[in-house]
């Protein structure tokens, strides 16, 4: 059943909120000790279900009408612990809703819990939580991608009907593509970050991941919009993308030969199957460039590091929490002491301003790109996910982030749909779009979806 057909049977009684949740949980006690996705399920859940059936009733119930939503571990939820897959906030219980948290619980959304990730949101494979790590439900064995493991792999097994998670540089695309679900990134600034704990500020976007494109659209219409208050917001008050099943005809579509010149030909196989199918629907699919794409990792490991240097700061086992240094894994240790050597004065401008200079340049290159074109679109990934507990150089982790990372630096949009599989593993297309451009992106998730259906 896909999203738009559960939500109608909610809203017409044919299913209950509270029926719902319960069929959710029953496969959350079944499977999560084997996938070990939620590090807390939602003691309340049965509550909030009950109170938005009453709210339904009263012709209340908001545009989610009690679909269940899971919930990254680094957003604040009142009452649950948002311990960011750390023991240094394994105590932490939030007193507040995050902002997209509570916008969702306007709407009817019902919170599952909270998922499992890699510890502070450093990590790419759902390996590095203190709490152990997230197997693939897609992909039994193999990681499921992260940093927002645990809410991608939700979505995959069935335990939610849409989930929050968080992208640094590929933290949503990165595990939908692995999990074979959707997910996206919003623009920077078009989702409101109040009550996230934040890995990289300059970075860092909320964003929906879910079984198909219509979910991803729903929900994103739910949490995005302007938050009185916050700084570092766009000038949106509300979102609403109505135009997502028109289809691809006459769209101008980019391909870059940088993107595949990075993956493994068995991806890009996948991948340009799909390219060639927008032009069947009519799409133009030309060729652009972004010459310093390959650059885009290390400027942005040197930047997020710097930034979460810094915001690891306020974890000095005073105020709450524990020391970080004292009980962190070797991730975030590792990002901890780089960020800190970069931050020191005299590296400043050999590391720190350097990699800034070279963001500003690859966002020119992918503006002047998506000037040419409305999307690209290419891998999302440039190889296949590795087994749990097989070992990898940091180098090799970092990898991962290769096609990512450059929609974070510019700060678009960018969104992952499933293309197909190698091996049984899923693969995902990634299709970035311009500032704002999230209607477009989702439209050609959606005509490729579609097809994939039928």
């Amino acid at each position: 059943m896909g999203t738009l057909e559960k939500l109608e049977a909610l809203r017409g009684g044919e299913l209950s909120p509270v029926d719902n949740l319960e069929r959710i949980l029953e496969r959350v006690e079944r499977l999560n000790e084997r996938f070990n996705i939620f590090l807390q399920v939602n003691p309340r859940a049965r509550e909030e279900a009950e109170e938005v059936e009453r709210r339904m009733r009263r012709g209340e119930g908001g545009r989610l009408s009690g679909l269940a939503v899971a919930v990254k571990s680094n957003l604040n939820v009142r009452g649950l612990k948002a311990t960011c897959a750390s023991r240094t906030l394994e105590d932490y219980v939030s007193p507040y809703d995050a902002e997209v948290v509570a916008r969702i619980r306007r709407e009817g959304g019902v919170v599952v819990g909270m998922t499992n990730m890699d510890e502070f949101a450093c990590g790419s494979s759902g390996e590095s939580s203190a709490f152990g790590p997230t197997d693939n439900p897609s992909a039994p064995g193999y990681i499921p991608g992260g940093s927002s493991s645990g809410s991608a792999a939700a979505v995959a097994a069935g335990l939610c009907d849409l989930a929050l998670g968080t992208d640094t540089g590929g933290s949503i695309r990165n595990p939908a593509s692995h999990c074979g679900v959707a997910g996206l990134k919003p623009t920077y600034g078009l989702v409101p970050r109040h009550g996230l704990i934040d890995l990289g500020m300059s970075l860092d976007q909320v964003g929906p991941l879910a079984p198909d494109v219509q979910g991803l659209r729903l929900l994103l219409e739910v949490i995005a919009g302007e938050n009185p208050g916050e700084g570092m917001m766009l000038d949106v008050k509300r979102v609403s993308y109505p135009g997502i099943e028109e289809g691809v005809r006459g769209m101008r579509v980019g391909v870059c030969p940088q993107f595949s010149s990075l993956t493994d030909p068995r991806i890009n196989e996948v991948v340009e199957r799909k390219v060639e199918l927008l032009g069947e629907l009519g799409a133009r699919v030309e060729e652009v460039s972004i010459p310093h794409l390959e650059h885009a990792l290390s400027a942005y490991y040197l930047i997020v590091s710097v930034e979460f240097f810094s915001a690891t700061r306020r974890y000095d086992g005073r105020k709450y929490g524990k020391r970080i240094e004292e009980v962190c894994g070797e991730e975030v240790l590792r990002r901890i002491a780089i960020g800190s050597y970069i931050s020191r004065r005299e590296y400043r401008g050999k590391y720190y301003e350097r990699a800034l200079q070279l963001r500003a340049l690859i966002r020119r290159e992918l503006s002047s790109a998506l000037e040419r074109v409305e999307v690209l679109v290419g891998p999302t990934v440039p190889k296949l996910p590795h087994r749990l507990g097989e070992k990898l150089s940091p180098l090799e982790m970092y990898a991962y982030d290769y096609l990512t990372v450059p929609a974070n630096l510019a700060g678009i949009c960018a969104g992952v749909v499933k293309a197909g599989e190698v091996g049984g593993i899923p693969v995902g297309i990634q299709v970035q779009g311009p500032p704002l451009g999230e209607e477009k992106v989702l439209r050609v998730m959606r005509a490729l979806e579609a097809e994939a259906w039928k």
